[in-house]
């Protein structure tokens, strides 16, 4: 097949790195027409917006009214869910804070948490995830050959915070997810966080020992028990506000003096190498594209400036081998083994087992009865 010839949307700065990709007549790609269409159903940056979530908060704190926690928030100590804690404390709320720890906290992340928890005064319940299950399946993911190196942590992530909810019988999960700055990422770039049987297959073809302690979650526990039975909510709150990432920034190392990290979730120095490393080595595609096309698309920087940030270097020479020395170590290899891993021809998550077209079919159940209960 003949190699397609490179292109690059004219509004945002995505381009054929993603084999995906559609252009329009004007020259604009998919991903930014359907994030500018999804814009008017998911995003309210105005005082429209202002009054949705002063109802939304309005609702949680009576539900929550005796109980001791009304609400919950994982804290990674990256921006958005940093800035949640301290906009959810502003607002009058009693969250339960839970941070994950995987085992890849930078020593930043460690001081912005502390940072965070202190300023606003709030109550810090830390899980600690096994390491050798993590290591174990980070090393299955690699064998593996797969982009999205970080399910293994988000799905930990995900299963623990809906565990605690369940304890302690909150109903409203808070999440940091949010259009202003993620409203683009194509779908070849990674995978379902989710799908647990996605995750076992992986583990079974390329793990070395049993999984004793690792969090998980289900499709049936996580779309029928915590969803229909449980009755949890997922709520977005920076959706409903002008949420702007440098004044965010800003914002937080006045108030709660925190710091930022130099990019998107590099809170984890996994997440920083595997983002701005490997994926660029490995798949030919580097996340920030789409990151910085997300804040082009809600008016935060312009393509020029985009463009010219694209330019930068992430890494020098000597940080990149220091960082997959450092990985290389933790995960149990010598850095001549895992640039070996490194440089296995890729593969796709959908060369494996998955539970996608459930997701799929999840999905939209779940939003056809949203709509019929709105």
């Amino acid at each position: 097949m003949a190699a397609r010839t490179y292109q690059i949307c004219n509004r945002c700065i995505m381009d054929t790195s993603d084999p995906e990709i559609k252009f329009d007549y004007l020259g604009n790609c998919n991903h930014c027409n359907s994030a500018l269409d999804q814009a008017q159903k998911n995003w309210f940056p105005d005082k429209n917006g202002e009054k949705l979530l002063d109802d939304i908060i309005e609702r949680i704190k009576y539900e929550g009214r005796s109980k001791e926690f009304d609400c919950i928030i994982g804290l990674s100590g990256g921006v958005d869910s940093s800035y949640l804690a301290y906009l959810a404390v502003n607002k009058g709320l009693r969250p339960l804070v839970v941070h994950v720890d995987c085992g890849w906290n930078s020593e930043q992340a460690v001081k912005n948490i502390e940072s965070v928890v202190k300023k606003l005064n709030i109550e810090l319940h830390t899980f600690v995830v096994n390491w050798e299950d993590m290591k174990d399946l980070q090393r299955a993911f690699f064998k593996a050959s797969l982009p999205d190196q970080d399910i293994p942590q988000d799905h930990a992530i995900f299963a623990a915070l809906y565990n605690f909810a369940d304890k302690n019988n909150i109903k409203y999960v808070l999440n940091g997810l949010n259009f202003a700055t993620e409203s683009i990422m194509p779908e070849n770039w990674g995978y379902q966080a989710m799908d647990y049987r996605h995750l076992k297959s992986i583990h079974k073809k390329f793990g070395a020992k049993k999984i004793r302690d690792y969090p998980h979650i289900n499709f049936f526990q996580r779309y029928i028990y915590y969803t229909l039975i449980k009755r949890m909510k997922i709520i977005n709150p920076l959706n409903y506000i002008d949420y702007r990432k440098d004044e965010v920034i800003e914002t937080m190392k006045r108030e709660l003096g925190w710091q930022y990290y130099g990019g998107k979730h590099y809170e984890s120095r996994f997440t920083k190498f595997f983002q701005s490393y490997y994926l660029p080595v490995k798949f030919n595609f580097d996340k920030r594209r789409a990151h910085l096309s997300s804040l082009i698309i809600s008016g935060q920087i312009s393509r020029v400036e985009a463009l010219d940030m694209m330019k930068e270097n992430v890494y020098s020479e000597k940080e990149i081998g220091s960082d997959l020395e450092f990985i290389a170590k933790k995960l149990d290899w010598s850095p001549q083994e895992f640039k070996k891993i490194i440089d296995l021809p890729p593969k796709r998550h959908q060369d494996f087992p998955t539970n996608e077209n459930l997701f799929k079919f999840g999905m939209k159940s779940k939003n056809y009865f949203k709509n019929i209960f709105n």
